[in-house]
């Protein structure tokens, strides 16, 4: 039995299945599970997650109980095979189509959302979805184990985990923005209630930024008539206290900086100082989601332009939009946006020897990890934002790098001062921003390098991890 497990949609593992029927293992993509991965490997701690793909569903299926270190050479593992059109739904439709518009302020209200009988139905493969972790979760812990559920996939499972095991000491963590109560009334009201009084059956709700934790408990009050204490960060309900905390999520620099010194690394630095010569460089190393704000950024960058001709010819903006979410729709007509507004840029502006944007919209970590190095400007606009570790990232590996902030990414509350802040809804103003921080004196720049790093080190995810694990007692 486990005395601290994890519970995530995404699991530090996945499996691809070749024609022959054979199963390739390799590490779990994403911001989450890269960040969980470095404390989950210090430890035994199990890790529960779903089966995502019909390679993950093999994988499960072939191990004991779903348990893949029992099956695979791994560290300790249980992966969930749901139904497919139980995970469809809960994932696609409630979690990525319903609470991460709300919490991101994405919804079009002349249009959207409706909530129908067809929601309902997703609604109850949400519950199912969050059952079955709280299942899985009771059935491994030990008695008085400690459990990290995390962010907006799994907001029932705590409250449905606390009826299964009482004796457990239990955490949720919000990756996460968090909506004003006045934008979460878009939820019906029982949806509403029983995803905040799913949080709530944790016994410590974590935020990245006091202001998500705030907008959280002011939601509480409102839809709950829960008890709140903003000073000592409690909110009272049913009899119940559940503890709210605060815990920005960092960087490890100096795994880090030694990644981005391997050689896979270098071969992109170097071809990327071919392709750019010696023109200053804007970066930008986003996925292609609704809240990153991409078209936006592209459009202040050809206002940069027109306003500043005696740049043509000098800088390159060198803009990563890599897929996601490609299964739904408004994903995809975004990621035609972002194509279709790269192609008006280099039309308009683009000559025989000057490419004034690349756009490359396939993954390719390593050569990310080459674009922040050679970074003069770094340019991070999300609409809405949890905290934006690209922000952190940046200026780790690049020393030099100005770095242009929208004030909506939860990285604002601790890189602001050291950042030009945008508004990201103005284009003219983040075109201003590009022009300023192109044209910073390298001692500011030297200056507020040096403080954006210490800022972005100062909790890397172990230290974040174990500050939560502590809060639990």
């Amino acid at each position: 039995m486990s005395t601290v497990l994890i519970a995530s949609n995404r699991g530090p593992l996945s499996f691809t299945r070749s024609d022959d029927g054979a199963l390739t293992m390799r590490r779990g993509g994403g911001g989450l599970v890269s960040g969980l991965s470095e404390v989950a490997s210090a430890g035994d701690m199990l890790w529960v997650c779903a089966a995502l793909s019909d390679g993950d569903r093999g994988a499960a299926r072939l191990a004991p109980a779903g348990r893949l270190d029992r099956a695979f050479d791994t560290r300790p593992v249980r992966m969930l095979d749901m139904p497919p059109a139980v995970f469809h739904r809960a994932y696609n439709a409630v979690a990525n189509s319903t609470l991460w518009f709300v919490n991101h302020l994405l919804y079009d209200t002349p249009l959207s959302p409706e909530f129908g009988t067809r929601f309902r139905r997703e609604w109850e493969s949400y519950r199912d979805y969050n059952g079955a972790f709280a299942l899985a979760l009771a059935e491994e812990a030990a008695h008085g184990a400690r459990v990290m559920v995390q962010d907006y996939h799994l907001t029932l499972t705590p409250a449905m985990l606390r009826v299964e095991r009482p004796d457990l000491r239990i955490a949720h963590f919000s990756h996460t923005p968090w909506a004003p109560p006045e934008y979460f009334s878009l939820l019906p009201d029982d949806v509403a209630a029983e995803v905040l009084g799913g949080i709530l059956g944790a016994d410590h709700a974590g935020f990245l930024t006091a202001r998500w934790a705030r907008a959280f408990m002011d939601c509480c009050a409102a839809f709950l008539g829960a008890g709140v204490d903003h000073d000592a960060r409690t909110v009272t309900h049913e009899g119940r206290t559940t503890r709210i905390g605060v815990h920005p999520l960092g960087v490890n620099g100096d795994a880090l900086v030694a990644r981005a010194a391997e050689p896979d690394v270098e071969s992109h630095v170097a071809a990327l100082r071919d392709l750019v010569g010696d023109r200053k460089l804007i970066v930008r190393i986003d996925r292609t989601e609704l809240s990153k704000n991409i078209v936006r950024g592209l459009n202040a960058y050809r206002e940069f332009l027109a306003a500043h001709p005696e740049w043509h010819g000098r800088v390159v903006h060198l803009a990563f939009a890599y897929p996601s979410r490609h299964d739904l729709p408004e994903y995809r007509e975004y990621t035609a946006a972002v194509q279709r507004c790269a192609k008006e840029i280099e039309d308009e502006y683009g000559t025989d020897d000057w490419d004034p944007l690349i756009l490359n919209v396939h993954d390719d970590y390593p050569r990310s990890l080459a674009a922040y190095r050679l970074a003069d400007v770094l340019l991070v606009n999300p609409i809405r934002d949890g905290m934006n570790l690209v922000a952190k990232e940046g200026p780790i590996l690049a020393p030099r790098c100005a770095l242009v902030l929208s004030r909506e990414a939860g990285a604002a509350a601790e890189l602001g001062p050291e950042s030009l802040l945008v508004n990201p809804f103005d284009i003219s103003g983040t075109a201003t921003a590009l022009y300023l921080a192109l044209t910073m004196p390298e001692e500011e720049r030297a200056r507020r390098g040096t403080r954006l790093r210490e800022a972005a080190t100062a909790l890397p995810p172990h230290r974040w991890f174990e500050d939560q694990l502590h809060a639990l007692g």
